[in-house]
């Protein structure tokens, strides 16, 4: 009999155990439920990288488009926008010796402009004016004719074609009367007092000579002081997603706990995959895209020059696809029709 009645409470003890296990099972489910369904906090009421319901993505041309014209050029950047129709010029910024803010990838300009095994000329180290005397136009390979079709220039036609180095004001210049709705992605390359000075340029440039552009700016970094000093002393830029902060983002959609995403980025600029220790991350997933909007946060890709993966990121929703090739990208997006 003491050995069934034991028998019997071991039964029951297992069978409260079991429901003790689905109970905390069904409140974890019903917790993801109701925090998933909870509407985030939205980062701005309206966001211009935002593409419009239904429209294809926005074409950035990456450092103006470094496939037909030379990169960081304002020959390339007139190309992107008159010829080409893109809606965002993309580019990084770097600060010369005296303090003047010019478009360039690298912190030389080397790639660009000199003979290979040339001294290398940094930007850092060196004033506007003395850049001024480079043909930024030199090293470029023209696609069709496989030729450097630039580099004997005469000085006068390299500046009429605008292959000299570019200042920051002066691409706005270009385009701030004929292109009001003209959008821009800019990386600050400079960290510590140096990047804290160009984010002060930056904004000074935009408030006093290019008011109606101001809207249409947004800054990056992968500096995380430049990050800090943009969101506390420049807070009417827009920014985008930190590397740390894309992250952040990213994980927390993954998990599924995008409530406690606090995100304060404008847009999510990732690649279309990362590799982590072995294991390829899909960012293309429709998920990101559809939370990020929730949050009014545009998501852009980089950079994408091959044709099969610009119609995946078309078919997936995204906001803007940066491309060295913004022809390419704009005879894909012809075949989805306007």
């Amino acid at each position: 009999m003491g050995k069934t009645k034991g028998t019997e409470a071991a039964g029951r003890k297992k069978r409260n155990g079991w429901k003790v296990l689905c109970g905390i099972l069904a409140a974890l489910l019903l917790f993801f439920a109701v925090i998933n369904g909870i509407p985030p906090k939205t980062v701005m009421d309206r966001n211009p990288f935002l593409k419009a319901e239904g429209a294809l993505p926005m074409i950035a041309a990456h450092r103006g488009g470094g496939v037909s014209n030379p990169e960081n050029t304002l020959m390339a950047f007139r190309a992107a926008v008159n010829e080409f129709h893109i809606q965002i010029c993309e580019s990084d910024l770097w600060m010369t010796k005296d303090g003047r803010l010019v478009f360039s990838h690298d912190g030389s300009i080397n790639r660009m402009a000199c003979p290979e095994g040339a001294e290398p000329v940094t930007i850092a180290e060196h004033t506007l004016e003395e850049l001024r005397t480079y043909n930024m136009g030199y090293n470029f390979l023209d696609p069709e004719s496989g030729e450097y079709i630039y580099r004997d220039l005469p000085e006068e036609e390299q500046k009429a074609l605008g292959l000299k180095i570019l200042e920051f004001h002066e691409l706005l210049e270009e385009f701030y009367q004929s292109d009001p709705d003209l959008l821009f992605i800019v990386e600050i390359k400079n960290g510590g007092e140096t990047g804290f000075d160009a984010a002060e340029l930056i904004d000074r440039t935009l408030t006093e000579r290019f008011p109606a552009y101001k809207a249409n700016f947004v800054i990056g970094t992968f500096h995380p002081e430049i990050e800090e000093c943009l969101k506390n002393d420049h807070p009417t830029l827009m920014r985008g997603a930190s590397t740390s902060g894309a992250a952040k983002f990213i994980l927390t959609q993954l998990l599924r706990v995008n409530l406690f995403s606090n995100v304060d980025f404008t847009c999510l600029q990732i690649p279309v995959g990362y590799n982590i220790k072995g294991i390829r991350l899909d960012l293309t997933r429709d998920t990101y895209i559809r939370r990020a909007h929730r949050r009014n946060i545009a998501v852009q890709y980089w950079t994408i020059n091959d044709a099969d993966e610009m119609r995946l990121l078309i078919e997936k929703g995204a906001d803007a696809i940066m491309t060295d090739d913004p022809l390419l990208l704009k005879q894909v997006l012809a075949e989805y029709g306007s």
